[in-house]
């Protein structure tokens, strides 16, 4: 079994000085390590080939963001599994096997996640991706260790291997003819959400999503853009509405576009109330996005197939902030 591990790169030298010999030291044996560039300014692709001369370099064109970005580098890279893996992941001593093993005994299991812990504290899980993701009823997506900003310490209460929805796009290995046969990423999210989109579609056709919690990796996070920048928020509240235009089935469709608009308006009256209102002004463009998007995004949904069941808890708003359940054990 061929592995590509493909690390996407925008002028991130400091990122590959930290993280990349981590990945060589543990991974070469096993995989193929490619550094795909989008069109970097600095001088980190000349440190990689000054250091790394083992790491093979794919050169896009432009900076397309994550999607583009490896969409061009995938292209030119032949493997069976490739790994999608951020620049900011510290790996651990034989973390491909677990996964490698799961590829292996099931030919029908297309995406897996490894554990995601947070490298700034390792006893905790990360806000990106933690133990595997799922989505609610409207849309919105949520993890086994992290229901919205709260995280849980790791107590191997996830060191299982199971089905999931979504899997986290800092980390996600996928088999090449799948990816290929979906087209790859959606290039019109740019950034974020666009992994829950290809899970999403991935299950539509019928493929299975685990996570293998006997691998783990530590992630940063924020890494390109902190949870305080009004750009992230504007992208994750744009990208999870054109993931509802694209993939809710259609007994639900109306009822959760309309549910969303007036939950993700409550959500700017809150970041008023918090003093935050570029974080507002940043939900009212993705609004206008949404709505710029709306006929485009249609059309892509109609040549789609629909997951009928995929809302495994009703609402983790209401479950959230109304109930008081932030551990993933206590939802309902």
């Amino acid at each position: 079994m061929k592995i590509a591990i493909v690390i996407l790169n925008w002028n991130g030298q400091k990122l590959l000085e930290q993280f990349l010999p981590s990945v060589v030291n543990f991974s070469s044996e096993e995989a193929a390590i490619y550094i795909a560039d989008n069109a970097s300014t600095d001088s980190s692709i000349a440190y990689v080939q000054n250091n790394f001369p083992s790491v093979k370099i794919i050169k896009n064109n432009v900076n397309g963001g994550y999607a583009k970005g490896y969409n061009d580098a995938l292209k030119e890279i032949e493997a069976d599994i490739y790994c999608l893996l951020n620049s900011d992941v510290e790996v651990t001593e034989n973390w491909l096997k677990p996964i490698i093993n799961v590829f292996k005994r099931d030919e029908n299991t297309a995406i897996i996640q490894p554990k995601l812990l947070d490298f700034k504290d390792k006893t905790k899980f990360e806000y990106a991706g933690a133990a595997g993701g799922f989505v609610d009823l409207y849309g919105y997506p949520y993890c086994r260790g992290r229901v919205f900003n709260h995280l849980e310490t790791d107590e191997g209460q996830f060191n299982d291997t199971t089905d999931i929805f979504w899997a986290s796009g800092a980390c996600l290995f996928i088999r090449s003819k799948v990816y290929h046969q979906l087209g790859g990423l959606d290039e019109d999210y740019f950034a974020h959400q666009e992994e829950i989109d290809l899970c999403w579609r991935t299950q539509n056709n019928g493929y299975k999503i685990k996570y293998v919690g006997a691998s783990t990796v530590y992630h940063v996070g924020g890494a390109t853009l902190q949870e305080t920048n009004p750009q992230k928020t504007y992208l994750n509240f744009r990208n999870s509405l054109l993931n509802v235009v694209k993939n809710v089935p259609k007994k639900w469709f109306l009822f959760v576009i309309f549910s969303r608009l007036l939950l993700d308006g409550i959500a700017g009256i809150k970041f008023m109330i918090e003093l935050r209102p570029i974080h507002t002004w940043a939900i009212l463009k993705a609004h206008f996005s949404f709505y710029k998007n709306f006929n485009k995004f249609l059309k892509k949904r109609k040549k789609l197939s629909k997951k009928q069941n995929y809302n495994l808890h009703t609402s983790i708003v209401w479950q959230y902030f109304a109930l008081g359940r932030k551990k993933f054990k206590d939802l309902k």
